[in-house]
């Protein structure tokens, strides 16, 4: 299992992703899930993936074919992102045809999904959720966030927190923190933990983070977010009872 998330603001976009992949508890290794396809100057394209790793590393390698063979359809000649979208979906498919039946007769998962998130010169920023059946779905500004893998851990902080006014840097904060809840409440998701910030209009990435295994920064923020739980915790109003028990006894019906 994995944990991938999407965010996007009209500032932006935030995206991240763990690096644990796990075949069973005696067999965890780590893979790059976060992918940077950017085209400085023209576009900006990042991927996050999750699933079946054969499936998302094949849909990866037929991208970069692709590019590299500069074929009339690849992500840098895709007029906008949607068509991009639509052009993922149609490699998820490609590959699930010619696997599936050799998957299913060994009762292997081999679906997948991918996050794809960016701006085209002359476009709006766009986030989508690209599934395993090759269709998909775009964030809006009323639901500015999408999820892949191990989702529900990390999800309430997001929904607290986040809004299409979010300032990029509290995006990327609440990022790690939703990441940093669910690696606490699941052992399938875990660093290192890279992570991706997107300025509106900069067609570049410019600002990249890799959090590793007993990264200092990882340890103070998730002490300050223990700390600051507990803190809340302890303030909440008390509970107001019902003081039940003298009306009980007048009902008590004596022989």
């Amino acid at each position: 299992m994995t944990y991938c998330l999407g965010i996007i603001t009209r500032f932006g976009l935030v995206m991240a992703a763990d690096s644990r992949t796990n075949a069973g508890v005696d067999y965890i290794s780590t893979y790059q899930k976060l992918f940077d396809f950017s085209y400085p100057g023209d576009r900006a394209i990042i991927m996050c993936t999750s699933g079946n790793l054969s499936m998302t590393q094949a849909v990866m390698t037929l991208i970069r074919k692709d590019l590299k063979a500069q074929d009339e359809a690849n992500i840098h000649s895709l007029p906008n992102m949607y068509e991009i979208a639509r052009y993922i979906g149609g490699k998820i498919r490609q590959m699930q045809e010619q696997d599936r039946a050799w998957l299913q007769k060994d009762n292997i998962d081999f679906k997948c999904s991918i996050l794809l998130g960016g701006q085209i010169r002359g476009e709006e920023p766009g986030l989508y959720l690209i599934y395993s059946q090759g269709n998909f779905i775009q964030a809006t500004p009323e639901t500015p966030f999408l999820q892949i893998g191990e989702t529900k851990y990390g999800k309430p902080i997001l929904d607290r927190t986040l809004n299409f006014e979010t300032p990029l840097d509290a995006c990327a904060k609440c990022a790690l923190l939703s990441i940093d809840s669910t690696m606490k409440s699941n052992i399938s998701v875990g660093p290192p933990i890279s992570m991706v910030m997107y300025e509106t209009d900069s067609l570049a990435i410019r600002h990249k983070l890799q959090l590793r295994l007993g990264d200092p920064y990882l340890a103070k923020i998730r002490n300050w977010w223990e700390e600051s739980l507990r803190s809340a915790f302890d303030g909440m109003p008390k509970i107001e009872w019902e003081q039940c028990l003298e009306s009980s006894l007048e009902n008590v019906v004596i022989d």
